[in-house]
């Protein structure tokens, strides 16, 4: 196949398996399964002849849909798809990680009535990621952006006749939606401003000499805000953990909350000093609130979910310090070891009979020696230990920061990063170590090959190795250079010379030495605090049993307080007065005062005028038209 070919069959295939599963296959725990698997490895293999068939030097492909017609403008007559080398290295992301979870939910939703709606459900997802990632200009990306609202909503209220399902699907909806709201107004005023929305037209005009407009900036950088869950719209992360586990692996550790993170390196040719410096602060701040948050959690997913979220912070702040290459590097590895870890808790969850709680878990290492190995490799890689995935991205960014003399930033970070280690070695002693302290982990045993193959490949494999082509100048290049280590060449495109640039500029500076002796402090110190804390599984959270201020100060939802807060007291009391109006002005003034009053006085007088059953005012009536025709006559108006 051709390449424009390959970009249909990558962007269709999912939309078809999902119109085939739900409308014939919805209630079949086989064959929707089947379609959708079948179609994720059609996918995988499609991108992956994509993307070994392109330059490395210059990796750009581009095709073209059938769009519809919309008043006189033009840019949606025809979808444009397109991928260049951002778009290269999110394909072939999205593409491995979404086959592996796809696989593994067939081992995990094996017992669920409604199989056939979740795997259509995830068709749908896929499609509408892959329509973001192709679409070559910003209506098209707004387009496929609220699709994978509406499929992540669907996904996250799989579970829907349970009250947190329904609410959480909501939640998730609406703060997406606010976000939105200012993404949508954004891509009017760059129409507006600059005549086009494509992507290499924008880029090609600021080149030229075109002002960037920092509220056209502020007001993209809103979608990321919502779709990437961070400050002040990241509260509906940690709610999503309601959906099924592999939905959270899919949607919210590797795709849907990076596409937030690779729509602003796409468009960062846009962003003005101001937006990148507002970006900076607000996802510093995000990754050192969600580090340390996750130590308030005991719900195993939830503990993942705020790490999701300080990690998404360490990728917008990468791209505040004007490091775009770094923040899609750590994009990358972010997704397989989070994948990983979240695979690795629906493992434990599945082994438990769905129990979420890690006090009332322990003991699993012995239990689920391949689940526990996939998730030390991975857990040793979210932490950054050295020449492992995270490590070369994670540590990078905290030397970006202090390069860059942002002194404060860089602190945030490093907090964030301490967290990071705490956490995870607090969460592997509460589930794996010590005595097991609940039934379900008292009969847990290893899950089944459908959940543990995916484990080794994104775990144990990925997870270990996944940046190893940055070991050296030109990477572990093999099958005639369009490999780089476990990456096609031209994904690797996209980061490699970001990265190798920073590390001169920070060799330059003398500070390789020091930044890897400050990573390999946090990861002791972190480590050994989580050792020392959390050495002993107790069946009772060691944080909250000593510092129960603490622990209740981590665990509060402070933004949730002061959104309850605001719609209560702000936003009810406002549509009561509105609602007073409408019943006081429209109701009662306009609809019954006017619109009905006045046929109704109408109404009255020609009742007791015109129509009152009197032959003679009829008969007076009538000779009063027929003068009234015949003067119009004479006098020429009805010539």
């Amino acid at each position: 196949m051709d390449n424009e070919t390959l970009l249909r069959v990558i962007l269709l295939t999912p939309l078809v398996a999902a119109v085939v599963s739900a409308f014939f296959f919805r209630r079949s725990r086989v064959i929707a399964p089947v379609i959708s698997v079948t179609a994720a490895g059609v996918i995988l293999f499609a991108s992956l002849a994509l993307l070994l068939g392109l330059e490395p030097a210059n990796p750009t492909a581009s095709a073209t849909l059938p769009g519809f017609a919309l008043g006189g403008f033009t840019e949606l007559e025809t979808i444009g798809l397109s991928v260049d080398k951002n778009g290269a290295a999110m394909l072939f992301v999205v593409t491995f990680v979404a086959f592996w979870i796809h696989v593994f939910s067939v081992g995990y939703m094996d017992d669920d009535k409604a199989r056939g709606r979740f795997f259509a459900g995830l068709s749908v997802f896929m499609f509408s990621i892959l329509g973001i990632i192709l679409a070559n200009n910003l209506f098209m990306t707004f387009i496929f952006w609220e699709l994978v609202g509406f499929s992540s909503y669907m996904l996250i209220a799989h579970y829907w006749n349970t009250d947190y399902a329904a609410m959480a699907s909501k939640k998730a909806f609406i703060a997406n939606r606010v976000g939105d709201l200012g993404f949508l107004v954004g891509i009017i005023l760059c129409y507006a401003q600059y005549g086009t929305t494509n992507f290499a037209e924008l880029e090609a005009l600021i080149k030229s000499g075109e002002m960037t407009v920092t509220s056209i900036g502020l007001l993209l950088m809103c979608g990321f805000l919502g779709k990437s869950a961070q400050f002040p719209l990241h509260v509906w992360l940690t709610d999503a953990m309601a959906g099924p586990t592999p939905v959270s692996a899919l949607i919210h550790a590797a795709t849907m909350v990076a596409a937030g993170v690779f729509f602003m390196v796409r468009i960062f040719f846009l962003l003005t000093p101001e937006v990148l410096t507002t970006m900076l602060w607000l996802c510093a701040g995000m990754a050192a609130l969600g580090g340390l948050c996750a130590l308030g959690q005991t719900d195993i997913k939830k503990s993942l979910a705020y790490s999701t979220l300080s990690h998404l912070g360490f990728m917008g702040a990468a791209i505040g310090l004007g490091l775009p290459e770094i923040a899609l590097l750590h994009m990358a590895m972010h997704a397989f070891f989070k994948a990983t870890l979240f695979l690795c808790s629906g493992s434990v969850i599945h082994a438990c009979h769905h129990e979420q709680d890690m006090t009332k878990m322990g003991g699993l290492l012995k239990k689920m020696p391949i689940t526990a190995a996939a998730f030390i490799v991975a857990g040793l890689s979210i932490c950054a230990f050295p020449w492992m995935a995270g490590w070369y991205s994670k540590d990078m960014i905290l030397s970006g920061a202090y390069l860059a003399g942002n002194i404060p930033a860089f602190v945030a970070l490093v907090v964030a990063a301490i967290g990071t280690t705490l956490y995870t070695g607090r969460m592997f002693a509460m589930v794996f170590l010590g005595n097991a302290h609940g039934h379900g982990a008292e009969h847990a045993k290893e899950s089944s090959v459908w959940m543990t193959l995916p484990l080794i490949v994104l775990g144990v494999i990925f997870s270990l190795g996944a940046g190893w082509f940055l070991a050296g100048t030109n990477g572990i290049s093999w099958l005639g250079g369009k490999m780089n280590a476990l990456f096609p060449t031209v994904a690797t495109e996209a980061f490699a010379h970001g990265y190798h640039d920073l590390h001169d500029k920070l060799a330059a500076a003398g500070l390789v030495a020091p930044m890897f002796i400050l990573g390999v402090v946090i990861l002791v110190v972190g480590l050994g605090l989580a050792v020392v804390f959390y050495r002993t599984a107790t069946g009772e959270d060691k944080l909250r049993e000593y510092s129960p201020t603490l622990y209740k100060a981590l665990e509060y939802r402070y933004m949730d307080t002061l959104y309850a807060w605001y719609i209560e007291k702000v936003q009810q009391r406002f549509a009561m007065l509105v609602a007073m109006l409408d019943t006081a002005l429209v109701n009662m003034l306009a609809m019954r005062g006017v619109v009905a009053g006045v046929p109704a006085i109408l109404g009255s007088v020609s009742r007791r005028f015109v129509q009152n059953g009197n032959g003679s005012i009829s008969v007076f009536w009538i000779a009063l038209g027929a003068l009234a025709v015949a003067a119009a006559l004479v006098s020429g108006v009805l010539s």
